[in-house]
């Protein structure tokens, strides 16, 4: 008789392993389907999305409220000013990190520890919305594109986050770069950067994120609104439409035209903030699938080193 191997991995029972699809499958689908659920109210007909009367798919096509957006030359603008926004903040995020992290992982800096700790302080105190909104109008950045861009591109979490990461590489790749006539750039560059790509991956992903989702300090910074972002715009847009619905049906209607003009106003006002959802995610939904395979990598490498 064969002696059995201790060590042997046990196949699991086809029941079980069913079970647990069918369960992963129910998760899956919980969380879909409310991103489906959005999308096929923003193509379904007005009265339809005021009601929520659809489950599955979308009941009478309608791209009225999508034709009412993309028709607004004001909302490209926008689009373009968050596209940049994130895009330029997400560069400027990897060069701070890489370059502040870089450094407070050497044992050889003098002061490590108090550079540490000092970075330490802003993520848990800071000025204060005064103090930020003087100091912004002090360095001449009010109502210009600086006052996103410049307070974006630095972050004291991400900071401590890479500088973690960067802890788990081996100080011998460093030290034999530096034998073969290496500078401390061309280290970071060629060595550090190019093995960080999990965590870099996960800064840039969250900090498109931040950006992408950001309205309340373009709302206090940028008076102009060809430099305002998309979700100022869409949150500006939301609000005019169920103002004037609320205007047109506080003044009566006297005939059936003015009738039904506000109720076609108040239902494309429902409706509106599905297709904004559409809009407003989307790109973001687009991109997560690229960067998804150093995402979970870089959260648990991060976390749970240090």
């Amino acid at each position: 008789m064969a002696k059995r191997d201790p060590n042997k991995i046990k196949n699991g029972s086809p029941v079980a392993t069913v079970i647990i699809y069918v369960i992963l499958m129910l998760l899956a689908l919980i969380c879909i389907y409310p991103v489906w659920y959005v999308i096929i109210i923003s193509l379904s007909k007005p009265i339809v999305a005021r009601t929520l009367d659809v489950y599955f798919l979308p009941k009478g096509l309608y791209f009225g409220s999508y034709k009412q957006l993309f028709k607004d030359q004001q909302m490209w603008i926008c689009y373009g000013n968050t596209i940049l926004y994130a895009g330029v903040c997400c560069i400027g995020m990897l060069i701070t990190c890489a370059m502040a992290a870089y450094p407070l992982t050497s044992p050889h800096l003098v002061g490590r520890r108090f550079v540490v700790f000092f970075i330490l302080i802003p993520m848990y105190f800071g000025g204060g919305l005064i103090p930020t909104f003087i100091w912004m109008t002090k360095l001449g950045m009010y109502n210009t594109r600086w006052a996103i861009i410049f307070p974006g591109i630095v972050s004291m979490w991400y900071i401590i986050l890479v500088r973690t990461y960067f802890a788990t590489i081996p100080e011998e790749l460093r030290e034999s770069a530096r034998i073969d006539g290496a500078n401390n750039f061309q280290i970071l560059w060629n060595v550090y950067v190019p093995t960080s790509k999990p965590i870099m991956a996960v800064i840039a992903i969250y900090t498109i994120v931040a950006q992408w989702n950001s309205w309340y300090a373009a709302s206090i910074y940028l008076v102009d609104q060809n430099l305002q972002p998309l979700q100022l715009y869409l949150r500006r847009k939301l609000i005019l439409a169920q103002n004037a619905a609320q205007q047109q049906q506080s003044g009566g209607g006297q005939t059936s035209d003015m009738d039904e003009a506000m109720q076609q106003m108040i239902l494309s006002a429902d409706q509106l903030k599905y297709t904004m959802i559409v809009v407003a995610t989307l790109p973001i939904m687009c991109i997560y699938p690229f960067l998804q395979k150093y995402f979970v990598k870089g959260v648990m490498v991060g976390s749970l080193k240090g």
